[in-house]
């Protein structure tokens, strides 16, 4: 009897080799899509080998934003621009929710955006990046970072079009310049648990609001999947690999043919509060004109329509008021 790939329920996520996607074997870059796929309606998530991203560039940036959030709150809160709705620069302490809760998340994060240096008029619609001047280095380590992870994107974004029987390069003008954004995370150590509501928790169950995330490894454990029998399984991104994932916009788009994956970061012990985490995730957005209403494609008498018409950056903007960003 023939296994669907669907009813196998994975305890890991299944890793890939972006270079049979790249590679000029028509059997290998079938296979890649066609293993990507099974993975994106099972668990959720592909570890991602081969990739842009050195290791030796994503230790110099982790190196760069510890030394950031060792400094001084009050000199971190200088680079939380008030009007920005937390799109560029410092974003602190409890600020951001999980839609749907009130109780703010034991993070603080950086946001740094796209940098357009042409004549895209979609320039107008971002805001600068904000740099920190106590370090100097920051903006160069962040940028080289970000252009990479998003070439890695715009693959698999490639690769998810294939999928979905589009054009291969479907994507490629929506994401041209899009508003995607990288996020150091770090996760505060807490002295005293009591200190904190109880409820309270390093990031509650959520879906990421973008077209896909691209993750690089974390400082420590914590993160978790919520697989579609109900269980979370640990998520680790090994040494050389980036963790990518389906984020809410291309659910929408795919009318849930490719499910956002729920996913949350636990507290450690009790005992183990006292430690931090740090995270780097690089949401991938498209341009704000984007329609992310249904693919007709994905629509049929047994998948009828489930959202209304919306573009990427009507959706963004409903999100960010949900999550506490955007009043």
């Amino acid at each position: 009897m023939l296994l669907n790939m669907a009813d196998i329920l994975y305890d890991t996520i299944p890793s890939l080799d972006l270079e049979d996607f790249t590679s000029s074997d028509p059997v290998r870059k079938r296979n890649f899509v066609q293993q990507l796929g099974d993975a994106y309606n099972n668990i959720g998530f592909v570890a991602i080998r081969n990739h842009y991203l050195s290791d030796e560039l994503s230790t110099r940036l982790y190196t760069i934003i510890k030394k950031f959030y060792a400094l001084p709150d009050t000199v971190k809160q200088r680079y939380e621009i008030a009007g920005l709705a937390g799109q560029r620069g410092y974003i602190g302490k409890g600020k951001e929710h999980a839609k749907g809760r009130n109780t703010g998340d034991l993070k603080e994060f950086y946001h740094v955006g796209q940098e357009v240096l042409d004549n895209d008029p979609i320039k107008v619609e971002y805001p600068d990046n904000v740099w920190p001047q106590e370090l100097p280095e920051f903006k160069e380590i962040a940028l080289d970072v970000y252009k990479r992870l998003e070439k890695t994107g715009v693959q698999m974004l490639r690769a998810i079009a294939l999928y979905l029987n589009l054009p291969e390069n479907y994507f490629d003008d929506k994401v041209h310049h899009g508003n995607s954004i990288l996020r150091p995370i770090h996760y505060f150590p807490i002295e005293d648990p009591d200190s904190v509501p109880a409820d309270a928790v390093r990031a509650a169950e959520h879906g990421d609001i973008n077209l896909i995330t691209l993750l690089m490894g974390a400082s420590a454990d914590g993160l978790q999947v919520l697989r579609r029998d109900g269980k979370w399984i640990p998520i680790t991104a090994l040494p050389e690999q980036l963790v990518v994932n389906v984020g809410d916009m291309l659910e929408r788009l795919t009318n849930k043919k490719l499910k956002s994956t729920i996913h949350r970061v636990v507290n450690p012990p009790r005992h183990l509060m006292n430690t931090p985490r740090y995270s780097i995730p690089f949401f991938m957005h498209p341009r704000s004109e984007m329609s992310l209403a249904a693919l007709p494609s994905c629509v049929d008498a047994s998948h009828p329509k489930l959202w209304e018409d919306i573009t990427a950056g009507e959706f963004l903007n409903q999100r960010l008021r949900e999550i506490g960003l955007k009043k």
